[in-house]
């Protein structure tokens, strides 16, 4: 009986919390010109903004730093198209681990961007 109750703590101590924040169509941090007609779609990226925690969090994490690491995987990109914002809570006991967002969502490649032709062909 001792070893499931342990068995049970454990699972219950390493768990953690994921929570779907939002669904949107097209989310940018970046400037973008609007009336181009040179967007083309690119792969489907992730980019998260996690702080550590200790008895505390070390920081307040951002989605508007998650959506940059994820816009920032290609240098020609300058949004994302069917975006999900998640919020992690991964703590120990809420003691230790781990709490941000993550954001998840298909590239916007500009192809009018310097060194950016390279994507009018793969669309």
């Amino acid at each position: 009986m001792k070893k499931i109750a342990l068995a049970l703590l454990a699972a219950l101590a390493l768990s953690g919390c994921s929570q779907r924040v939002a669904d949107l169509t097209v989310a940018s941090t970046k400037n973008m010109n609007l009336n181009s007609d040179g967007f083309v779609t690119g792969d489907r990226v992730e980019g998260k903004d996690m702080v550590p925690v200790v008895l505390f969090p070390f920081g307040i994490p951002q989605v508007k730093e998650a959506a940059d690491n994820a816009i920032e995987n290609n240098h020609c990109a300058v949004g994302l198209t069917d975006v999900v914002v998640t919020q992690n809570n991964h703590a120990l006991l809420f003691l230790l681990g781990q709490i941000g967002f993550s954001v998840e969502g298909n590239l916007v490649i500009d192809t009018h961007k310097p060194g950016c032709e390279k994507y009018k062909h793969e669309a």
